[in-house]
């Protein structure tokens, strides 16, 4: 980071949009917004964007929270408390609110921030950065202020390389040789290519850069706007690719890499397949993902707890871990783990074997229960001798399967194995 771009983060509020449900999670979003769901043994997804803007130099943050809050809310105060307002810092939490003449919801994503627009004037920052929290990535947002300053856009869009297929979700662009975004589309049926590179698009991050004053006068008339769905990805950015002149930063320019990250890392883990996925590569011997690196570290609350502790030594009955992560508070009484990432206070017991397995605090594994590839929801207590992952049309029946074997369990699909 130089001194320019640590200027311009100085001058910048971050605006993170945390109210999404996250509904491909299913039942693990039942109770908590896709942004709180847990990732990577201690951490919540919205840590990563909050920790991306404090690790880039931005001090003021707001985050716009709306569906299953609490467990967010929670977070934020617990995690993230640390800001001082003498030091010009301040994180504001957004909820959606009764407002004068407005519902109480948020009607799209643009809207979030108009109706919080009296807060952010109040900071008067200079740029604003509009953030999805709902991504895993690490990036130093100085560097894509500077890029949006340097090249006098009137936004400036963080952009991906994705497969082709992989696009519908998504913003996709087509832009020219200068980065200029030539056209903009939400979510397309049949995405456009990359020049070049017919099974690659160009994928919106869901991260812009704005001058404030430029984009209060914008959100202003989208409000105005009867036709309009009041959302960056439908309206805003589509407008001014049209009307003014967006750029496209690609990911890869500000993205942060340590010594063992040899490309750049950025996961949406939207869905169960893509949640187990991206937890279970971080037990890998060179993970793509980086946790241990020091110099852009992932701030979070942390519980106290004690150590992890592995006990008994004997014939089929020892605790052991082999390729895993296992968190603070966790206890491995007789049982083996292979490939499996724990996160605080799992208690797995004797005689059962673990392999490819995320389970989510304070689970409790009984004895000689035998589990493969599963995502164990918070608190949930496996009963003695339960068999997943050996018969997929059992499974199916009692949990919720993907298409490529991931079982989710929850509490409330294990009671129902007693009625």
């Amino acid at each position: 980071m130089n001194r320019e771009s640590q200027r311009l983060a100085q001058q910048s509020m971050a605006f993170v949009l945390a109210g999404g449900r996250g509904s491909r999670l299913y039942e693990l979003t039942d109770r908590r917004a896709k942004p709180a769901m847990y990732f990577g043994g201690k951490s919540r997804i919205i840590d990563f964007p909050l920790s991306n803007a404090v690790n880039s130099g931005i001090r003021r943050i707001g985050v716009a929270t709306q569906y299953k809050a609490h467990s967010l809310i929670r977070h934020l105060q617990r995690g993230w408390s640390f800001f001082r307002a003498e030091r010009n810092e301040s994180l504001d939490i957004l909820p959606a609110s009764q407002r004068l003449d407005q519902e109480n919801w948020y009607k799209g994503t643009a809207d979030a921030v108009t109706q919080n627009i009296d807060i952010i004037q109040s900071y008067a920052p200079k740029y604003i950065v509009i953030l999805a929290g709902d991504h895993i990535y690490k990036q130093d947002y100085s560097l894509m202020i500077a890029h949006h300053v340097d090249s006098g856009a009137d936004v400036t869009v963080g952009c991906i390389e994705v497969p082709r297929d992989e696009a519908r979700g998504f913003g996709v662009m087509n832009v020219d040789e200068n980065d200029r975004i030539l056209d903009f589309v939400e979510k397309p049926a049949d995405p456009p290519a990359m020049p070049g590179h017919p099974d690659k698009a160009l994928a919106s991050m869901g991260i812009y850069v704005f001058e404030t004053d430029y984009l209060i006068d914008l959100l202003r008339a989208d409000a105005d706007d009867p036709n309009s769905s009041n959302d960056f990805g439908k309206d805003l950015i589509p407008s001014i690719v049209k009307n003014g002149k967006a750029i496209a930063h690609p990911f890869s320019r500000s993205c942060v890499r340590s010594g063992l990250e040899k490309t750049p890392y950025w996961r949406d883990v939207g869905t169960i397949d893509a949640f187990w996925q991206a937890n279970i590569d971080l037990t890998d011997f060179m993970p793509e993902l980086d946790l241990y690196a020091t110099e852009w570290p992932i701030w979070t609350y942390s519980e106290l707890t004690p150590p992890a502790k592995f006990i008994h030594d004997e014939k089929n009955r020892r605790g052991q871990a082999i390729s895993s992560m296992v968190s603070g508070g966790c206890i491995i009484s007789g049982s083996s783990l292979h490939r499996c990432l724990l996160f605080t206070g799992v208690r797995t017991h004797s005689f059962s074997s673990l392999k490819g397995v995320v389970a989510m605090p304070y689970a409790d594994i009984g004895r000689n229960a035998q589990l493969s590839e599963v995502v164990i929801d918070r608190g949930v207590r496996i009963p003695e001798g339960l068999v997943v992952g050996e018969d997929p049309k059992l499974d199916a029946k009692r949990f919720r399967r993907t298409e490529s074997g991931i079982c989710l369990i929850t509490q409330t699909m294990i009671d129902a194995l007693d009625s």
